[in-house]
């Protein structure tokens, strides 16, 4: 029996390779916003403040609750954030 191998758990459970895509990206920036969130040493509550969310939401961002955010919502937290986004393309291969 051979296993199937691939290259992220996106790619595994998607059915397509946009919609992998589309969740890489989503979990990425939910990573920074995160990462950001607890490095400032800021509550749940004053994140939510600095990014026009409500308590809620931030509690879906830190545990990963990838489907609840679009990635426009996911940028403009960034925005509110002051985080700066770079896009890398590379071909795939």
């Amino acid at each position: 029996m051979s296993k199937q191998r691939f290259d992220s758990v996106w790619d595994a459970i998607e059915d397509t390779p946009g919609d992998a895509a589309n969740m890489k990206t989503r979990a990425e920036l939910m990573r920074a916003i995160t990462e950001h969130i607890r490095l400032s040493g800021m509550t749940q509550a004053e994140a939510a403040k600095m990014l026009g969310v409500t308590q809620p939401r931030i509690s879906d961002l830190v545990r990963g609750k990838v489907d609840a955010f679009s990635i426009d919502t996911l940028v403009n937290m960034l925005a509110a954030a002051e985080i700066s986004l770079e896009i890398r393309l590379n071909k795939a291969a």
